[in-house]
């Protein structure tokens, strides 16, 4: 009888026992990695619409970018590199995706991509200096950054005319996400989209006029609504001027009289003297009221002659 033979089986926990370390390893090694990007990005703020007041305060350099942009990519590991010295400066480092944040490019008039500005206590300066991480520090650090003049106030960030720029482009950027939608999503026709934006456009411009005409005539209403006695108002205004003109007219008439008879007068006088001197041209024109001396007087000057020619 051959002799039996007895195999020794290991548990499965012994089996597994290496792969479970490597395991482990590989785990724990990831979890660090990503432990240590994650400490490395905090350095690095972002900042968008809803939190760019916060730049307002303190000492800031801030990077506007844009994915595609291939100058955006080649300074990102060194504004990376540069944000890990911003604690030790107490400087905040920071980035803005323009593509993201329509309002914050309206907001600094972003014209060129890379952007960078420098921020201290909401003064703005436009960074132009070489884009190395020594230049960075020693702008910084040498506050070279008060040789630059300053923003103008009124284009300022905080400024009326930017929040309205800044409103402009977050309108501009509604209407192309609109667009693509009407254009990809639904598969409306290009010029069915600018057909739709025109006719919209127009009749918000027509609500719009209609809604400042009414607060204009709330704030200065008409005046024919202001009294209730305003069209007797009017109507004694009119009676007062017309009564005006017809006194001045008639203070001309009077004048032109006066002056009339100032000349009858005169006339009269020279055709008294005329008279007196015996000249038949200075005979008084007769006169309604003395027609019955002047026949008395033809009578007189009748017979003077016959008895002058007998």
């Amino acid at each position: 009888m051959a002799p039996l033979t007895i195999c020794r089986i290991r548990p499965p926990t012994t089996l597994w026992r290496p792969a479970l370390r490597l395991f482990s390893l590989v785990v724990l090694s990831i979890f660090l990695t990503s432990q240590t990007a994650l400490a490395k990005k905090d350095h690095l703020r972002v900042i968008t619409d809803s939190n760019w007041e916060e730049i307002l305060e303190g000492e800031w350099m801030i990077e506007f970018f844009a994915p595609w942009c291939p100058a955006c990519q080649q300074l990102q590991p060194v504004w990376n590199e540069f944000a890990e010295w911003g604690e030790d400066m107490g400087l905040n480092i920071a980035k803005v995706d323009v593509t993201e944040q329509p309002g914050l490019s309206g907001r600094f008039i972003i014209t060129a991509l890379p952007t960078i500005y420098h921020c201290k206590d909401g003064v703005f300066r436009r960074y132009q200096g070489a884009r190395t991480k020594d230049d960075f520090l020693s702008f910084v650090d040498e506050k070279k950054w008060q040789e630059i003049e300053p923003v103008s106030s009124w284009f300022g960030p905080s400024s009326f005319m930017m929040n309205t720029m800044s409103a402009l482009f977050k309108l501009s950027m509604f209407i192309r996400h609109c667009h693509n939608y009407l254009t990809e999503q639904i598969g409306i026709p290009v010029w069915g989209s600018y057909t739709i934006f025109a006719l919209a456009t127009l009749f918000s411009g027509l609500a719009l006029g209609l809604i400042l005409v009414f607060i204009a005539d709330c704030v200065f209403p008409s005046r024919r609504f202001s009294s209730a006695n305003y069209y007797q108002k009017k109507q004694a205004l009119k009676q007062a001027r017309i009564m005006k003109q017809l006194e001045v007219e008639h203070e001309a008439d009077g004048e032109e009289d006066d002056e009339e008879e100032e000349d009858e007068d005169y006339d009269d006088r020279e055709q008294d003297d005329l008279w007196s001197r015996g000249v038949p041209e200075g005979r008084p024109v007769p006169r309604t009221g003395d027609f019955e001396e002047e026949a008395v007087r033809r009578r007189v000057l009748g017979t003077r002659e016959e008895e002058e020619d007998t």
